[in-house]
């Protein structure tokens, strides 16, 4: 006799393409109960109910979680990681899938960051942490070039600029401390430009136990050929062909393992998904960067290859059980390609309609999500400057990548637009048998 499984209901946290990735995954579990999402969106309503919750309001997210008996919080987005929303449901004794606010700091500020790094012996590039002007351009003498200059706090994906040369870095300088990206310029790193292949590794970690949980690669720039400025991200794959098994051996053991065993060891032990930015150089892997949530897009490709019930993973996180925790992949590639609205990663147009998402959908091993889209009575209107993530799983990455091009094509939206070759590496991989 199969023993029925115990249903957990489940809060998320969050609205973009990422959340709506987590939605369809959690969806699928037979633990699931009962469902709400805040704000959500329209494609993860499919799922969730709304729950009309202010998540910045966290005594208002406690009495939700108790009045609906919550057993598992998940939070997608990085900002009400770093306010201490997950401080808060933990105080009240619910279970939460996210590291606490001292813990978010590993993404909170790339300072705190780059000294654990320097504390625990993880490879990274060489760094300063300057609060004033002066002292930040004194550094650059000397210096080869490019360098990273990036704005220490939240900046929404932007705040990072490679600097060809000594004139372009000042610029970046005077931008942060000028307040062009807010509180978050008011400290800038300044950085070694690392040269290699990037890559973006997860690892779930419970405290204690930190097991790999995927790898991917992504495409920043708006323009095809990796050109024009960068951007949240305009499409993704999974596997990372440069993420060999000795590969992810070697970032395990040197860079996700000393970042847990560090956090411990400070008193701020780091629960939830470890979101590594790599660059594979001619030395190994080296950290570029923490986030301390999915990628996204990267999330909605891991979520396509995921083979595992995802409900008791993220709940084994949570209860610090990781080590029990049942996780396989599909062998199987995915690929996202981003429809963003016109103007994106400037002023995006907003409400504009969408047609054809219904039948892009019906095409095999195809899912969108929706990254920033809002409902106007039956019509699905662009409501954010990343809008759809068009999603595809097949035996290949070429095969991916043409089911997911296939439905870009059946979606009737003329005011956006997208990458046209996202996963083009991999694919000239493929092509060239390696």
């Amino acid at each position: 006799m199969t023993e029925t499984p115990i249903e957990t209901n489940v809060l998320l946290i969050g609205s973009g393409g990422r959340e709506h990735a987590l939605a369809w995954a959690l969806a699928a579990s037979p633990q699931l109960g009962d469902f709400y999402a805040a704000p959500g969106n329209p494609g993860i309503f499919d799922y969730a109910v709304p729950a009309n919750l202010d998540t910045a309001d966290h005594p208002a997210v406690v009495a939700f979680c108790r009045e609906k008996a919550i057993g598992l919080v998940v939070i997608g987005p990085e900002a009400p990681l770093v306010a201490g929303l997950a401080d808060d449901l933990r105080a009240a004794g619910l279970a939460v899938f996210g590291p606490d606010k001292a813990a978010a700091q590993l993404e909170g500020s790339k300072g705190f960051t780059k000294d654990l790094c320097a504390e625990f012996h993880i490879p990274t590039g060489a760094y300063g942490r300057f609060t004033g002007t002066a002292a930040a351009k004194a550094y650059l003498a000397g210096k080869s070039m490019p360098i990273v200059v990036k704005a220490d706090g939240l900046a929404a994906g932007k705040g990072v600029v490679i600097a060809a040369d000594v004139a372009e870095a000042e610029a970046a300088i005077d931008a942060c401390f000028e307040g062009a990206f807010g509180a978050a310029g008011s400290e800038v790193v300044i950085e070694e430009f690392l040269d290699g292949e990037e890559a973006s590794f997860f690892a779930l970690c419970d405290g204690d136990t930190a097991i790999a949980f995927g790898a991917a690669q992504d495409h920043k720039r708006v323009g095809d050929g990796d050109t024009g400025p960068n951007t949240g991200g305009m499409g993704a794959y999974s596997p990372a062909p440069v993420m060999t098994d000795a590969m992810i051996e070697r970032t395990m053991r040197e860079i996700i393992a000393p970042t847990v065993a560090g956090m411990k060891k400070r008193g701020t032990p780091f629960k939830g998904v470890l979101f590594a930015g790599l660059m594979i150089t001619a030395k190994g892997p080296q950290l570029i960067e923490y986030n301390v949530r999915f990628g996204d897009p990267e999330c909605q490709v891991l979520m396509m290859r995921l083979s595992s019930d995802l409900l008791p993973i993220l709940l084994a996180v949570a209860r610090g059980r990781l080590a029990d925790a049942e996780i396989s992949f599909s062998s199987d590639a995915a690929l996202t390609v981003v429809m963003a609205a016109e103007g994106y990663p400037g002023t995006p147009r907003k409400g504009t309609e969408i047609h054809g998402l219904e039948t892009a959908q019906s095409l095999e091993g195809v899912e969108i999500f929706h990254a920033g889209t809002v409902h106007d009575g039956e019509r699905i209107l662009a409501n954010g400057g990343r809008v759809l993530n068009v999603t595809a799983h097949a035996s290949s990455v070429a095969e991916a990548q043409a089911r997911a091009y296939a439905a870009v094509d059946l979606i009737r939206w003329p005011e956006g637009f997208c990458r046209r070759d996202i996963g083009w590496r991999a694919v000239a991989r493929e092509r060239a048998g390696r």
